[in-house]
């Protein structure tokens, strides 16, 4: 067995910073084990890393277990190590459906692992495992097993506490979460029916048992005001308290700059920075400014240097991670950084010093990025702007707004010219830009919902999101040239079979997607401009959009297929996104004269963070969307037996899912409410057909619902159809785009056209 020393491992200098008696890094261990060829024990390990000492074994004890749980390497029964990957597992997190199946989300990336009910009883949504690939089920997924459960995501669930024939048990509000919790009756805790609770979990589930828990608090009976996101952040084991050591650290913080945190930076504090963001943002993290340079612009992108207050490995840098990103709820925020640095110390507020770190855009006048280079400096915001009066003034050119922003309008128009030749350039490049509906909701004094409204963008949106995505693309390209180990936003085209799919649907419309095998993101964009002017276009856009995979977070660079860049990241954000802050420790260190092998991070550290970023952005994204449903339900109760027209969004083997017309509501038509008939799912046409009828209900079709039922508790509303047979149909004219006669439905009716 041939030695190795600490000192020939790569990143044994990284591992020095980290640790005062620093042992091999995770990556020497993983070469150690790739080149024998086969599992081995703790003791041959140890002995090839020459390794000796109490301390240094138990440090290798540690990080051995923490690979295992990483899904790195398994444990197995002869008591030896082997690589995960040679034993075709497949790691990942653990996505459950409210029907009892779920999904692995494979680390790696790749097609997920359809798991069965019965897989399922061993795990919760979100937890982290090892499987097995089993085959191909008969729908042709890849059918996995669970091998062994990694991580467990949930130590507290909120749910209803219910009894039957003397057995308690809660129903988890999350509705990926599937399984009861078992409630023994001196683990009650005084909850009585139908109340919410907050569960303990004291027994994880196994193949041979549900999970046990003990309730720790009753919320209450009913629904006050702001309770729906109290629930949602317990359901999704959101933190949001700040542990006593984030506390202590923060403590000596003030709302002040210190000077000696200033030298050594590029004075911008005479530059008029502008912050452009919405009229209820609280916290402000980018800056831009720009003047002619040559025959085009010198841009400049300050965003706040959170990275200087938030220390690699303290407390607050250990709390950061966990959040992961901040979650914004309707009237309230679960920030990732506690308020003094959010809304202070790293917020760009006007008119006070604040520490930055900002890229510099050369661009032509076609709107090319000549070159870039990123540096630390100190700023003074010139002024805190919103979206809406900027376009006023550079757009509208109201006489009233130019007045009161004259301090700072020449260098407005400056950025509003170079936005136009930056989009045109998109434009040209292919970008996909898909037109959906962001909704806000307006509260009434009671904290109920007034309305739901939509957000509607204007060229100063559009302007600052194009600045923000050339910082983002600049800082990609920075990191890869300088090979350090960092995070990148991924997002990949269309898969195989949705590719297929989506191309059996177009052919159906008398449409086709440019590219062949391997479309582009500009044969999307060309087709989204083709239909445009369509009556079809939505549903069109709906099932372009729906062939695309998430975009995640990943250390392996494969692009962004929506933006069209070959590299992307996450930079502009470092207040509300963890993984922005990961970049600018990267782009600080080479700045700072560093070499990627000096980096603090290696490959598989940003392997589990990008993970677990992902992860929590989607936690996030359902804890949200958990919050809002439960409002919206709410906002509905009172209009049970009212009439709506709508928007078919959805189309499933179960039904139709309805958004109401500027209410922005959505609810369930019930295939058995269908008509008088049987009715079939086809999923490749996204439409549900009458078999006697031939009535068609298809995805984006205008239909005219009736609220029968609101139930809070499922946060579901359920809908009939109003006047079934003005349903139409649909035959090979309209699939050409062109309307046809509608179908007679019964001999009294008189015929009409579509």
């Amino acid at each position: 067995m041939a030695k190795r020393r600490s000192i020939d491992d790569p990143h044994h200098e990284r591992e020095a910073e980290k640790y005062a008696n620093p042992i091999p890094s995770r990556e020497f261990i993983l070469e150690l084990l790739t080149e024998r060829g086969a599992p081995a024990s703790f003791e041959y390990i140890a002995g090839a890393l020459n390794l000796g000492d109490e301390e240094q074994l138990e440090a290798l004890r540690r990080r051995m277990r923490a690979m295992e749980r990483d899904g790195q390497v398994v444990f197995n029964r002869n008591g030896e190590y082997g690589l995960a990957e040679k034993m075709d597992l497949v790691r990942g997190r653990i996505v459950g459906h409210p029907d009892g199946f779920g999904f692995l989300v494979p680390d790696e990336g790749g097609d997920d692992l359809f798991l069965s009910p019965k897989q399922m009883r061993t795990v919760l949504h979100g937890d982290r495992a090892l499987a097995c690939v089993l085959g191909l089920d008969r729908r042709g997924r890849r059918e996995g097993a669970i091998v062994e459960v990694l991580e467990r995501a949930h130590q507290h669930i909120v749910g209803r506490f219910q009894l039957e024939h003397g057995l308690g048990f809660v129903i988890p509000s999350n509705s990926r979460i599937n399984q009861d919790i078992a409630i023994p009756p001196e683990h009650r805790g005084g909850a009585t029916l139908n109340q919410i609770v907050e569960v303990e979990i004291i027994e994880q589930p196994s193949k041979r048992a549900q999970p046990i828990g003990r309730i720790v608090k009753v919320l209450g009976d009913h629904m006050a005001a702001g309770m729906e996101v109290d629930i949602a952040v317990r359901s999704y084991d959101l933190p949001h308290e700040w542990p006593q050591a984030v506390l202590d650290e923060i403590a000596p913080l003030t709302a002040e700059v210190p000077e000696e945190a200033k030298l050594g930076r590029i004075d911008l504090r005479e530059t008029p920075l502008v912050t452009i963001d919405g009229e209820d943002a609280r916290d402000f993290d980018d800056a831009v400014y720009c003047e002619p340079h040559g025959k085009g612009w010198v841009l400049l992108v300050a965003i706040a240097d959170v990275s200087s207050y938030v220390k690699r490995a303290s407390a607050l840098d250990q709390h950061a991670f966990v959040r992961a990103t901040s979650v914004y709820f309707p009237g309230r925020v679960i920030p990732m950084l506690p308020e003094i640095l959010s809304n202070g110390l790293c917020s760009l507020n006007p008119h006070v010093d604040r520490l930055c770190l900002v890229a510099e855009l050369i661009i032509t006048h076609t709107g090319q990025v000549k070159s870039h280079r990123f540096f630390e400096g100190v700023m003074r915001s010139a002024a805190r702007l919103t979206y809406t009066e900027v376009a006023v003034a550079v757009v509208e050119r109201e006489v009233k707004t130019r007045k009161r922003l004259e301090a700072v309008l020449p260098q407005l128009e400056e950025l509003h010219a170079l936005y136009k030749v930056m989009r045109a350039r998109r434009d040209k490049r292919g970008a996909i830009d898909f037109d959906t509906t962001e909704t806000k909701i307006e509260f009434g004094r009671t904290g109920k919902i007034d309305r739901i409204v939509p957000l509607v963008r204007n060229d100063a949106h559009r302007m600052i999101e194009e600045f923000m995505v050339a910082a983002n693309v600049a800082a990609a390209e920075f990191l890869l040239e300088k090979r350090i180990p960092a995070l990148y936003r991924v997002h990949a085209g269309p898969a195989v079979q949705k590719l297929s799919d989506l191309r059996e649907f177009l052919s159906e419309m008398g449409l086709s997607l440019g590219g062949g095998d391997e479309p582009e993101p500009k044969h999307y964009a060309q087709l989204l401009d083709k239909v445009r002017e369509r009556p079809d276009a939505r549903l069109i856009q709906t099932v372009l959009l729906r062939s695309l995979s998430q975009a995640v977070y990943s250390p392996d660079n494969t692009g962004h297929f929506g933006l069209a860049y070959e590299a992307y990241t996450h930079f502009t954000s470092p207040i509300r996104r963890y993984p922005d802050l990961l970049v600018h420790r990267a782009i600080r260190h080479l700045v700072a004269g560093g070499r990627a092998e000096d980096f603090a991070y290696g490959h598989s550290d940003m392997v589990n963070a990008g993970a677990h970023c992902s992860t929590n952005e989607r936690r996030a994204d359902e804890a949200t969307r958990d919050a809002m449903d439960w409002l919206k339900c709410e906002h509905m109760q009172d209009k049970v037996g009212e009439e709506f027209e709508g928007l078919i969004t959805s189309v499933t083997s179960f039904g139709l899912f309805v958004e109401l017309k500027n209410i922005y509501v959505e609810g369930l038509v019930h295939v058995t409410n269908l008509g008088k008939d049987y009715f079939h799912f086809d999923p490749a046409k996204h439409r549900m057909l009458g078999e006697r009828t031939k009535m068609v209900y298809r995805l984006a079709d205008p239909i005219t619902v009736k609220v029968v039922r609101v139930d809070l508790n499922e946060k579901k509303i359920d809908f009939e159809l109003v006047e079934k047979e003005e349903a139409k149909t649909k035959g090979d004219s309209e699939v050409q785009g062109k309307a046809k006669p509608r179908a007679k439905r019964s001999r009294q009716r008189k015929k009409k056209k579509a």
